[in-house]
């Protein structure tokens, strides 16, 4: 079975429930009799619902309607938000500042609206002392808080501790936020070097 609707000559039934380019009902009409009246009037005829009795066949344009229904899905798929899962990695004796950089990072990409996977990494010794790496997960989900939850707790991996962060906000709310943030500081650039002009 083919996803395309059957038109003009391929519709092989004895008789269409026929409905006119602008909606109206025609009415159950010989197939012969709607191919002519598509013939006269320009159009396709297609079955818009083949399962019916009759099936259900309409005028129309069928290159357009077809153009139409691809620009409409390019459409939602546009305006579908795509949920990235970003990375960053630790060890578990992290320098301050090194950690400060990190978690700076974690908070770009929550605001973002983006989920983050925290990977600890163990070498050595350091695998008998998975607690530190426990302690500093948590330590970053607490100073995080505000901008994202712990979706799925530390667990260990083989020389690994992983832990996913969770967005509070929704990536769609995040873009337009950021949006309306970016349009903000340009029209405070504007009013400066208006104020520095006048």
């Amino acid at each position: 079975m083919s996803a395309e609707p059957r038109i003009n000559d391929r519709i092989r039934v004895p008789e269409v429930r026929l409905v006119g380019p602008n909606g109206e009902q025609v009415g159950i009409v010989p197939i012969a009799k709607a191919l002519e009246l598509a013939r006269e009037s320009d159009l396709d005829l297609v079955e818009v619902a083949p399962t019916a009795r009759p099936p259900v066949a309409k005028l129309m344009d069928y290159g357009k309607f077809k153009y139409e229904s691809a620009m409409k899905a390019r459409e939602a798929r546009k305006n579908q938000a795509h949920t990235v899962i970003k990375e960053i990695k630790l060890r578990p004796k992290i320098d301050p500042h090194d950690y400060e950089t990190k978690k700076g990072h974690v908070v770009r990409f929550l605001k973002a609206g983006d989920k983050v996977k925290v990977t600890i990494m163990f070498r050595g010794r350091e695998q008998s002392r998975p607690e530190l790496g426990y302690r500093l997960l948590q330590r970053l989900a607490e100073d995080v808080d505000e901008l994202g939850f712990v979706e799925s707790r530390p667990k260990q991996d083989g020389r690994n501790m992983i832990m996913v962060l969770g967005p509070h906000k929704k990536k769609a709310e995040a873009k337009a936020e950021a949006k309306a943030e970016r349009a903000a500081r340009a029209e405070e650039r504007a009013q400066e070097q208006e104020s520095a002009q006048g």
